[in-house]
């Protein structure tokens, strides 16, 4: 069975939700759904270091890969969660080559990158052999990811995508609509013209292409994953409760 890192780079789809309440019970109830990933979301949440921590033990638990999205392309800001042990890490608002370099690299040991060496539960606290960790499960094994979230990084992205290290890259919609002032104006020309150059590019390097969308609409779904995108991570934690919730009383009112 191939692992979620070579399912990226060989383009093929690879399916997740976003988690982003509290509780770590939630990444385990929802990693044993079947889920090929779980994004924990650091950048808009309130869940910090001690609490992520739990959210991957949780995800490791239920058998579920977790990618964890940091809130700023800032090496301090990714060690802690390198250190931590996630399947892999996502940089946000990544607008050009020298960027994109300075985020891979914050991943990576010397003389690849610039990464400080001090792993703690990454390397299973000492049950994983130190130069496995830095040659083989931090180099190779680890799944690097980056958004496109203005028309900046759509104009650097040929550049962009020439990096080796980057596993995929991840359109955020929303905020790549509102770098143009049709904020959430998603599925408008402007923004769609943007994300099919970039789709583009992206095939034609041969690289993953992600989408991070709030939504749960088969047709929304649908739209994306028939530009070419092949990495998906769809709805929310909350949204999920809030759906289930709202459908069994639709049907406890449709009793009177």
């Amino acid at each position: 069975m191939k692992s979620l890192k070579e399912k990226l780079r060989d383009c093929e789809l690879v399916k997740g939700m976003h988690s982003t309440l509290n509780d770590p019970c939630i990444s385990e109830l929802c990693g044993n759904i079947g889920y090929d990933f779980l994004w924990i979301d650091t950048e808009h949440s309130a869940i910090d270091y001690g609490m992520l921590q739990n959210h991957l033990m949780a995800a490791r638990a239920a058998g579920t890969a977790s990618i964890v999205r940091i809130p700023w392309n800032d090496p301090i800001l990714a060690k802690r969660v390198l250190e931590q042990g996630p399947d892999g890490i996502i940089f946000p608002v990544v607008n050009t080559a020298e960027e994109l370099d300075k985020a891979m690299k914050s991943t990576l040991y010397p003389p690849e990158g610039t990464r400080g060496y001090g792993p703690v539960r990454a390397a299973k606290y000492g049950f994983t052999d130190a130069f496995e960790y830095i040659k083989k499960v931090s180099k190779d094994d680890f799944i690097r990811c980056v958004q496109i979230e203005s028309y900046i990084a759509v104009e650097n992205l040929e550049e962009m995508a020439k990096n080796p290290w980057v596993d995929c890259f991840i359109f955020g919609p929303c905020d790549l609509s509102g770098s143009i002032g049709q904020l959430n104006e998603v599925f408008e020309p402007d923004t769609q013209a943007l994300i099919k150059k970039a789709c583009d590019i992206l095939k034609k390097a041969g690289k993953s292409i992600g989408v991070s969308t709030g939504s749960d609409d088969p047709a929304v779904l649908k739209f994306w994953y028939d530009l070419g995108i092949n990495f998906i991570s769809a709805g929310t934690d909350y949204l999920h409760i809030l759906s289930g919730a709202k459908k069994v009383l639709s049907i406890l009112d449709s009793l009177e």
